[in-house]
């Protein structure tokens, strides 16, 4: 498949309105504007829209129709394709993000403010610019900060508290896999994760097992959560009697992916498949 081909083959064939999933970080979220203004879009384009943080320059991640019961006129629309001036403006920004973090953070260090400072992100024009912070504190009063801040930076200051696993996704680094960790490579937005799923897998609920670097539980333990709900369905629950071809016993684990029930017979534990496998009613 030629190059032309492959880029045709990334647009969905649409009506009227097309609808471009926009992203502004890498494994970031997905945000929705109409592109029906621009039908020549393509995913891997980037595109200038205009958020509540002002002006931003995102990447087209996917572009789809408007889906039922979904209306153009809900949705920003995406201003232009950016050009070569504005990605240069956007790194020249980017650049510069470094250095405001830096001057926030001996601001917050003066006005002696509980909180850790963890990004800083200028919008596309320069004219905002917005700090993600974490804190321990319920309520802050953040406006000595931003006064702060405003006085030492030409540019309109933001404040966003965000949560341990929004830090942890910005912080990178590798998790116990030795992978970089799921939320700062692919993870666009964060799913529950129960202890209920730790204990249908049958993995340790030692704290450190099943605790990511955020100090909630690990995403990962979500992604394979429905295949072990679905093979257990079958399977007797832990501590029930049950009758085997080696004698009755009680269920001590399962191992849902092989279909093997663990039994305790007297002082001995054996895998039994999950076929030969009757629950006593008593």
């Amino acid at each position: 498949m030629s190059a032309t081909e492959n880029r045709d083959h990334e647009r969905p064939v649409v009506g009227d309105t097309a609808v471009a999933g926009i992203r502004f970080q890498a494994a970031g979220r997905v945000y929705f504007f109409d592109a029906s203004r621009l039908p020549d879009l393509r995913v891997g384009d980037f595109a200038l829209v205009d958020t509540s943080r002002g002006k931003q320059l995102g990447e087209v991640a996917c572009l789809r129709p408007l889906s039922e019961g979904e209306h153009a006129k809900a949705l920003s629309p995406v201003m232009r394709r950016a050009s070569g001036r504005d990605l240069a403006l956007r790194q020249h920004w980017q650049a510069k993000e470094a250095e405001a973090l830096g001057i926030a953070r001996r601001a917050a260090d003066e006005a002696r403010l509980p909180l850790r400072l963890i990004s800083a992100e200028y919008s596309f024009d320069g004219r905002r610019l917005t700090f993600l912070y974490v804190t321990e504190e319920k309520k802050l009063r953040l406006d000595p900060l931003r006064k702060r801040v405003e006085g030492r930076l030409p540019a309109r200051v933001a404040l966003k508290r965000v949560g341990s696993r929004d830090h942890a996704k910005l912080c990178g680094g590798y998790g116990a896999c030795g992978e970089m960790r799921c939320c700062s490579r692919f993870l666009a937005e964060f799913s529950p994760v129960s202890i209920r799923m730790a204990k249908v897998q049958g993995v340790s609920l030692s704290p450190a097992e099943i605790t990511g670097i955020c100090g909630r539980l690990r995403c990962c333990l979500g992604y394979e959560h429905e295949a072990y709900a679905e093979a257990a369905k079958s399977m007797p629950g832990r501590r029930k009697r049950v009758r085997t071809p080696a004698g009755e016993g009680r269920v001590v684990d399962l191992l849902p992916l092989k279909g093997v029930v663990v039994v305790q017979i007297g002082d001995q534990r054996i895998e039994v498949p999950a076929e030969d496998v009757e629950p006593l009613t008593s």
